[in-house]
């Protein structure tokens, strides 16, 4: 089966192997639980969603879902996973150069040098942190659409947070002839900078790295787990019972 439909998408049922070897070019979406519920609502999030080349599943949560629904997923390749998968496949191939966007000031420069440590070459390229609200800017969009060009990087990894880095990908790629495969990759940045820290493997494969994170940061994460998160379980029983209804959007 290579598509499962959850919801009002479909994923690529793709391994994290197989996915590398297929990925030569496109834009890469790692949809979540806290995805798939903005999804039943933000029209333009889905458009966006629907404009991705590969949609593949972040979420242990999401692997049972699609286990209950009759439909298994392969694999859980969640952002965080897959982006040093990627640059350690990656890592002696010249024609792979790697921007980062996104962290707070001065943590995606902190990223790059790390990466490029561990890879033993200068794998990224370039890095920025834009100014918060940057998106809603068209002067700084422009200013950053100018440094990936001149950066002459190959790869474009975006971490502002969803759904903004997926409508920020979608609306700007054009504008970007240098940058053959996107990678929306959430707070991986952070993660690779050593900003933030990763749940233990052990809660990341059990589908409870949502409850590291909350534990981690209650203030800006306690809503999106413990209220608006919630709908996506009476969402996915409903699918089973053959009465979940695709909101007034278009769909895949």
């Amino acid at each position: 089966m290579k598509l499962v439909k959850i919801l009002n998408i479909s994923l690529d049922n793709l391994s994290k192997v197989e996915l590398l070897k297929q990925l030569k070019s496109g834009v890469v979406f790692t949809p979540n639980v806290d995805h798939m519920v903005k999804l039943q609502y933000d029209r333009e999030f889905l458009q966006t969603y629907l404009q991705a080349d590969y949609k593949v599943c972040d979420s242990q949560i999401l692997v049972y879902a699609s286990r209950f629904l009759g439909t298994p997923i392969k694999e859980k390749i969640s952002g965080s996973d897959l982006f040093p998968a990627f640059y350690n496949y990656h890592k002696n191939n010249p024609n792979i150069k790697i921007f980062l966007l996104g962290g707070k000031q001065g943590v995606a420069q902190r990223a790059a040098k790390r990466i490029n440590n561990k890879v033993g070459r200068s794998i990224v390229i370039g890095a920025h942190s834009p100014s918060f609200g940057f998106e809603k800017d068209e002067q700084e969009c422009a200013e950053i659409i100018e440094m990936i060009n001149q950066s002459e990087a190959s790869v474009l990894a975006v971490g502002v947070g969803a759904p903004k880095q997926e409508k920020w990908i979608i609306k700007y790629k054009d504008r970007l002839p240098n940058i053959e495969i996107f990678l929306a990759v959430g707070a991986t940045i952070d993660f690779e900078a050593g900003n933030v820290k990763r749940s233990p493997k052990w809660m990341s494969n059990a589908g409870l790295e949502w409850l590291y994170r909350l534990l981690v940061e209650p203030k800006r994460l306690w809503r999106r787990y413990l209220l608006e998160d919630l709908p996506f379980f009476w969402l996915i029983l409903k699918q089973k019972l053959r009465l979940y209804t695709v909101p007034n959007q278009s769909v895949d």
